[in-house]
Order: structure tokens, then C-alpha cells, then sequence
């Protein structure tokens, strides 16, 4: 059924390099296996409208809407990404499906830059989640976008550098401080799993220092990160899950188009087949 197949893979033009290409060359690699026509196509050139379906990698989600519009079955969907890509709006359907995350604060929106030495936030912010807090732009990956802060002065300064970028605030777990879990969800269930630390910074991302080693998820961990995939609307995703007191997972946020090299590289499993296997199994309904 899926030989003879076209689909697209859509990556970001900007990140069709290096790391990024060896990337899509497990997708690549699975398509041949299977017998389908893969052409990487960024969100700079012309994807054309009559393949089978679109592997989305990119985060341009207006294309994605664009391709949906014109007829073209697009894996993750357009809606998908955009809840992905927004951490606000992430934790939004988490608060909406009653999923466990940190305690979490929406900044205020800004239209410009501003100061935000005396705004009423701030005190509510240090009432309700005290110190250190983590600060999060809404839109940022490889955990770049992301600070701890240990005191009002910190604070304040971070907004202000930020702002008027949407951001928001999250109490600190501690019992997670440099360590945290990646799960790939395909289809509904959980394919392959990382534990990633650090000794040096409080995140646990790769791209920031860190390492990894397999994982083998609790039940209660996979089911988190199913249920957080299905609030999202995702068909695969790259869940983090935090450890919270006693070892509770916690959601942290999820990547609809998660780097898969790093877990084939940890783990053996080949998730770009496995996603290739769940996207021509939807074509074919």
C-alpha cells in the first residue's frame, strides 16, 4: 500500500544543516525502506501540493495551515504545532485536561518594552511562587529561553530584558534541578525513552551540556506523556516530564517535532521509522 507513495518532509530552511540533516536522513532512510518517495523541501521553497502528506518539522505553522487549506494531509498538524510552539498555550490545554505541571503564571502581555520595577505581578509572582522561579519566553527551543532567577532584582531584570516577548513563570521544582526524562509518543504509546542530566546547570537539555542513557519509563510516566499528546491533538511528540516530590512525573513541555537523532543515538530505536509506519497507516484509512 505505502509503495509508491509521495510525502514531503518540511523542515525550517534555517536548520537544514549539520545536526539537523543527519536528522532527516533517518527519515529519508525509512521512506526508502518502505518504498516511498521522501523529498526534503523547507519552508523557503515550493512544497507541491500532490503528495500523499506532509512529515512536518518546521515551526512555521501558518505553511502548515497554508498546506491544510490546499488539500494536504499534514502529520503533526498545523493546530498541533501551535500549541507546541506556544509554552503558554501548552500549559493552558494542560491546566484545561487536568495534567500535572508546575505551578505556573501567565505574564501579563505588553505591547512594548517596559519596566517592570513595582508592577503588581512581580508581588504576586514572589507571593506565589517564591525563589528561585523559572522564567520561560513562550517561543524559544534547546532550552535557551530559559532562566532561573533567585531573588526580585533577578526578576524584575529578566522581564524587562524579555518583554515584550510573551513569557511565563513557573515554580522551581528542585527535585528535578538537573535532571529530567524525554519520551517519544507515536501513535498513543510511548517508543523510546531518555533520562538526561547535567551537572553544571539546572537544565538537563543536550544542546546545553548535558547527558543521557536509556530509560525505562513507570507506567504512570508513559501515561502522562500519552495523555499530554492527546491533549495537544498531537500524532507524535517528544514529551519532558519532570520528577516531582516522591519521583511524581510532572510535564514540562512537549516538541511536536522533537530531535529523534539523540534518542537513536541512546537508545537504538529508530523513531523516524516508527513515525514513517503511523503516518502511512492514517493515509491509508
Amino acid at each position: 500500500m505505502a509503495k509508491g507513495m509521495k510525502g514531503i518532509l518540511a523542515v525550517d530552511h534555517e536548520l537544514r544543516d549539520g545536526k539537523y540533516a543527519s536528522q532527516f536522513e533517518l527519515y529519508l532512510r525509512a521512506a526508502e525502506r518502505y518504498g516511498v518517495g521522501l523529498t526534503v523541501r523547507t519552508n523557503a521553497e515550493e512544497i507541491p501540493r500532490d503528495a500523499d502528506f506532509v512529515l512536518f518539522l518546521s515551526k512555521d505553522v501558518r505553511l502548515a495551515r497554508t498546506l491544510e487549506q490546499d488539500g494536504c494531509r499534514v502529520f503533526n498538524s498545523s493546530s498541533a504545532v501551535a500549541l507546541c510552539d506556544d509554552k503558554s498555550l501548552t500549559c493552558l490545554r494542560f491546566r484545561k485536561a487536568g495534567l500535572p505541571m508546575p505551578e505556573t503564571l501567565l505574564v501579563p502581555m505588553v505591547y512594548f518594552p517596559c519596566d517592570w520595577t513595582g508592577n503588581p505581578f512581580v508581588e504576586t509572582a514572589v507571593r506565589t511562587l517564591g525563589f528561585p522561579l523559572v522564567v520561560k519566553e513562550a517561543c524559544g527551543s534547546f532550552g535557551k529561553q530559559v532562566w532561573l532567577v533567585r531573588d526580585e532584582r533577578e526578576l524584575v531584570g529578566r522581564l524587562n530584558a524579555s518583554s515584550p516577548r510573551t513569557m511565563l513563570l513557573q515554580k522551581f521544582v528542585a527535585s528535578s534541578a538537573g535532571r529530567d526524562l524525554r519520551l517519544q509518543v507515536v501513535g498513543g504509546e510511548v517508543v523510546a525513552s531518555m533520562y538526561r542530566w547535567s551537572e553544571t546547570d539546572f537544565r538537563a537539555n543536550l544542546s546545553n551540556g548535558g547527558s543521557m542513557r536509556p530509560y525505562a519509563p513507570t507506567e504512570a510516566q508513559k501515561t502522562l506523556a500519552v495523555r499530554a499528546c492527546e491533549a495537544l491533538g498531537l500524532d507524535f511528540g517528544g514529551v519532558d516530564l519532570l520528577f516531582g516530590e516522591g519521583d511524581e512525573p510532572l510535564l514540562c513541555e512537549v516538541n511536536s517535532n522533537a530531535h529523534i537523532r539523540n534518542l537513536y543515538d541512546c537508545t537504538g530505536v529508530d523513531v523516524a521509522d516508527v513515525i514513517l509506519t503511523h503516518i502511512l497507516r492514517r493515509c491509508a484509512t
